[in-house]
């Protein structure tokens, strides 16, 4: 996949580094202890051990090392934590946009030396237990990662990637599929049109129909014009046909090579056992070489430049008279110096995070745009970092103005400084990621090291993040002129940097397909007839070995006796505060209490019910109590790690029309500032400032332009809801909350002249929601600070007692399901039944100015506690990786596309960046007719149980533990009953579950496609044309 150059919102560099504590495997000493024995100087398996240095703050234990014949680097993060991660990289430096280094990471993954079968990368998916395996292409290198909690998987998966990238096979046939051929547009007819064809080339069409992506690229082009910043690594769709295969493998001797790798792992396994499998299975082959990989410094600007591009207009924008984006961006220093790296994100941080920032006030409240660009603050993933700061959704004559707010609040800034309580809060929130614990640490770890190790950085300095902290304490100390004058330096005087616009055209999208067209007339008409026939018999060879079965038995594969045959139990207490009942969960939050509540929506009326994620977007950004909403922000970013409210519509685990609707309230905080949140809770429910319609606009505008710019990201999500809409009672509300529905809507209230009617709403949705009698509540924290957090839960309870109704439900058909299944007189979840439902097929196309499509269809079928559901979760993976893989990607050309079984009944068919619409629902129905006809084996079904139990057995952080339980009321022994049927599924299940639910006839289904213009659909009255 390509990794996007400037994510869309950057997030601070150091945001990443959360971690899981798992519990420890039964060794004597910890993994960090064990590392610690190593020596600088030591020999092992052919490397060379430089440096040990224990990290406190992440629990951890750095080796660095390198490999002594070929001078591969290699950095290990010793930690206990079962879920180990190992990744390569590579420094690809691409001179020309032909997507080489992206097409090459699709092609190293078809195929090797020792694992010939074609794709054993999706094949690994179904054979082994991991919690995490791609590949990413960025601007200037390319990661191989993976991660697993069994160590037997750990050197399967370790020897399938060492393979791939070091001695890949790099057939023709694989670069044709994956990257890019002339093809007639059907395979079997000599006579149809020729068309261009492959995996990258469909998929950069779609990223490039990304209005947020496409300026990315050219911002970061135009601001480094003088080397590999200057292309597109991932491929612009119209230079991917200049790509050869020759040139691809030319890239992979060059690039590919230990000399140019960068070895990183992480986890509790022992480090020797890595290295010798590396060295013995890859590194011991090569000679060390001069890779001559390295990006030369951007020569700077003696005068700062502008420049203008346009994109598709977009149907879906607040306001459809500003769609112009203008954005100024600022060359900086090299990120190999972590001081300054982190001196400058956090200052960025300073500067455009939260209302409390300086060019927030500037350019967000005089609402001249709807947000932000899309590209904004420090960038470290190049080798001089960037800063960026502009506004979308504006009117293209409001230019001359922007750029004049933005030197203004320049000079405010160096003349003004930054108030100590702003500092303090950026470094609170930098205390707060070190102390929460992901699941995917090792990952985070991986990707926050990836760049600056790229350019030979230190990455042990990075991970050192208190000692920077502490660095930056003491600069600002000894001088409190210190932000100012790196404003002045890198902003003020700094003449390398870049202006640039963007604006729509109407006819944007017909000049990309015309110049397509034109590439492809002139590929077309230089092709002799003996062109032509070799290009039709390629086609056919092609499309026989995709038709072929594959032989995947040269692949190591873990067997279905290495799972687990029941899961961990977790513990949870039930008690009440106040009357309102609440869910105690032990764990090690390492200090951290993490605190949420759900609100039922049972007595909300009707009329209101749309509003109801806007009131969710906005409640905790309006102000309360004596705070005003910049009060309010700023005592947030102190207090807590973050409070807000979301939607929750949560189906019934054994009834597919009942389901729970409600507003899942959640925050965490540091031990010692629980009253403080706690307080700021009440303030929120006691007097929220829900009327000032000037900071209310400002939010409906950021929420409307962030939902229009997600479609193109999410198509598939997207198109599932809308199918599954009305083929159950929680679709419905789904769509509605979550869907098309919500961006339709929230575009009509950007639109509104007067916020009137939405001031209205939000006070009577805050009276039904924010009810004592309609709550419950969850706490996650260590067993020292349970009974404090439970004493701080009741005063708050006790704070918002006076909101406590008793209101009658909307609705009379309310179910009830105990909390505590083994308590039935306790307190109970009150859920809606729709008992006599009935679901109703539906076709809906949405026309998009996206030239893929994203294709759903959607089944009703049965729900997660039905003895049936574990047969079709296990159908859905088993379709998926031996059916509609090949037939949606390899030989469709859509980079995605499969099956999957939703937790509320739903059975789901979905396709992703899909050059074909109608033609791709066939394929689905082919799924059906294949599984039908039972054509499958034992190993598949037992390799779809390995992909299932991988997702059933992921890690769950310490914040999130008995957090199913909470929402849906799934208990341990519910799971271990699931579990026990997935393992139990067999043959004929399988055959009879397709024909019962998906058989033609038997099955109530829905259908949505978003894309382009499609003239079949419109012609034809069966479909709903949005």
């Amino acid at each position: 996949m390509i990794r996007q150059t400037k994510a869309a919102l950057q997030k601070l560099r150091y945001v990443s580094l959360k971690g899981q504590q798992h519990p420890r495997r039964l060794k004597s000493t910890s993994a960090g202890e064990q590392a610690l024995r190593f020596q600088p100087g030591q020999k092992v398996h052919g490397f060379t051990v430089k440096e040990v240095v224990a990290v406190p703050d992440l629990f951890l234990t750095a080796v660095k090392l390198r490999h002594d014949k070929t001078g591969a680097q290699y950095l290990h993060a010793a930690r206990d934590d079962a879920n180990n991660l190992f990744s390569v990289q590579f420094r690809t430096t691409p001179m020309d946009s032909t997507g080489v280094p992206h097409i090459l990471e699709h092609t190293v993954l078809c195929g090797s030396e020792k694992y010939p079968c074609r794709d054993p990368f999706f094949k690994m998916l179904n054979r082994s237990l991991s919690t995490f395996m791609n590949a990413f292409t960025a601007s200037d290198y390319t990661m191989y990662p993976f991660s697993t909690q069994n160590g037997k998987d750990f050197q399967n998966l370790l020897s399938v990637y060492l393979d791939a990238v070091f001695f890949p096979c790099l057939r023709e046939q694989d670069f044709l599929q994956e990257g890019w051929r002339l093809e007639n547009e059907n395979p079997t007819d000599p006579n149809s049109p020729l068309v261009f064809k492959g995996v990258v080339f469909n998929e950069m069409k779609g990223a490039f129909s990304d209005n947020e992506s496409l300026y990315a690229q050219h911002l970061q082009n135009k601001l480094y014009p003088d080397h590999t910043y200057s292309v597109v690594s991932g491929g612009e769709p119209l230079a991917i046909p200049d790509l050869t295969w020759e040139q691809l493998k030319q890239f992979h001797t060059t690039h590919y090579h230990p000399s140019n790798a960068r070895f990183f792992t992480y986890g509790d396994l022992p480090l020797e056992l890595h290295l010798k499998q590396i060295d013995e299975e890859a590194l011991s082959k090569f000679e060390r070489i001069d890779p001559d990989t390295q990006v030369p410094p951007q020569p700077h600007w003696s005068s700062p430049r502008e420049d203008h591009m346009t994109c598709s207009p977009d149907s879906l924008a607040p306001d459809p008279a500003r769609q112009n984006t203008l954005c100024v961006s600022y060359l900086l220093g090299d990120i190999t110096d972590t001081f300054e790296g982190f001196t400058l994100s956090l200052l960025s941080s300073l500067m455009i995070s939260g209302p409390n920032s300086p060019f927030y006030k500037a350019l967000i409240e005089p609402k001249i745009g709807t947000d932000f660009s899309s590209v904004v603050g420090y960038d470290g993933s190049t080798k001089e970092a960037s800063f960026s700061i502009g506004l979308q959704g504006m009117a293209e004559e409001d230019g001359e103005k922007v750029k004049q707010i933005i030197s203004q609040t320049i000079n405010d800034i160096i003349e003004k400084g930054f108030e100590e309580e702003r500092v303090e809060a950026v470094l609170h929130k930098i205390e707060i990621q070190m102390k929460h614990q992901s699941t995917n640490f090792g990952l985070s770890l991986a990707s926050y090291i990836a760049s600056s190790w790229n350019h030979d950085g230190d990455p042990v300095e990075l991970l050192q993040i208190s000692d920077s902290v502490a660095k930056f304490r003491r600069a600002l100390k000894e001088n409190p002129q210190f932000l100012q004058d790196k404003v002045r330096r890198y902003f003020k005087e700094n003449m390398h940097k870049l202006t640039l616009s963007m604006s729509p055209d109407d006819a944007y999208m017909e000049k990309q397909a015309k110049s397509e067209e034109e590439k492809l007339q002139r590929k077309i008409q230089a092709l002799s007839d003996g062109d032509r026939q070799e290009i039709y018999e390629k086609g056919l060879e092609l499309l026989a070995l995709q038709n072929q079965t594959q032989d995947a038995s040269c692949l190591p594969a873990l067997q279905i006796s290495d799972i687990a045959p029941t899961i961990p139990i977790t513990a949870v207490q039930f008690g009440t505060a106040e009357g309102v009942p609440v869910q105690y969960c032990e764990q090690p939050t390492n200090g951290l209490v993490y605190f949420r509540a759900m609100c039922s929506l049972n007595t909300l009326p009707e009329d209101l019910r749309q509003y109801v994620p806007l009131f969710c977007s906005v409640i905790t950004k309006m102000g309360c109590g004596a705070l005003d909403y910049r009060e309010q922000a700023q005592q947030m970013e102190l207090r807590t790690g973050g409070m807000s409210a979301s939607t929750q519509v949560i189906p019934d685990s054994t009834h597919i029309d009942v389901y729970e609707q409600g507003v899942l309230l959640s925050s965490s905080c540091l031990e010692r500032n629980l009253p403080h949140m706690f307080h700021l809770w009440s303030d929120v429910f006691n007097s929220p400032h829900l009327d000032d319609e000037e900071r209310l606009r400002v939010l409906v505008m950021m929420s409307a332009q962030e939902l229009a710019n997600g479609i193109s990201y999410s198509g598939h999500m997207y198109a599932m809801m809308r199918a599954g809409r009305h083929l159950t009672p929680a679709g419905d509300l789904q769509e509605l909350f979550g869907g098309m529905d919500q961006v339709k809507f929230m575009k009509r209230v950007a639109e509104m002249s007067d916020l009137g009617q939405v001031i209205r709403a939000l006070p009577r949705i805050k009276k039904h929601l924010f009810n004592p009698s309609n709550m419950r509540c969850a706490i996650n924290a260590t067993p020292q600070k349970m009974s404090d957090a439970a004493s701080q839960l009741e005063s708050f309870m006790r704070d918002v007692a006076a909101n406590k109704r008793e209101r009658k439900a909307m609705r009379s058909n309310i179910t009830e399901r105990p909390l505590d299944p083994g308590q039935d007189q306790g307190p109970s979840r009150k859920l809606i039944a729709e008992l006599n439902f009935q679901p109703c097929p539906m076709k809906t196309f949405f026309q998009l100015p996206f030239p893929v499509n994203f294709v759903s269809e959607s089944i009703r079928a049965v729900p997660f506690g039905h003895e049936d559901f574990a047969s079709l979760r296990i159908l859905s993976r088993m379709m998926t990786s031996k059916f509609l893989h090949g037939e949606i990607r390899e030989k469709g050309g859509a980079y995605g596309g499969g099956a999957r079984m939703g937790e509320g009944g739903v059975f789901f068919f979905y396709s992703y960046r899909d050059p074909n619409s109608v033609q791709t629902l066939s394929a689905f129905r082919k799924g059906v007719d294949w599984a039908r006809s039972g054509q499958f084996t034992q190993q598949d079904i037992d390799e779809a149980k390995l992909s299932i139990f991988s997702a059933v057995d992921s890690p769950v952080a310490p914040s999130d533990k008995g957090l199913s339980r909470f929402l849906s009321g799934v208990t341990d022994e519910m799971k271990q009953s699931h579990r026990e049927r997935l393992f139990a599924v067999n043959h004929q299940g399988l055959v009879d579950v397709a024909d019962r639910y998906l058989g033609v006839g038997r099955r109530t289904c829905g259908v949505a496609i978003l894309g382009p213009e499609n003239e079949n659909i419109k012609k034809d009255p069966s479909w709903i044309v949005k």
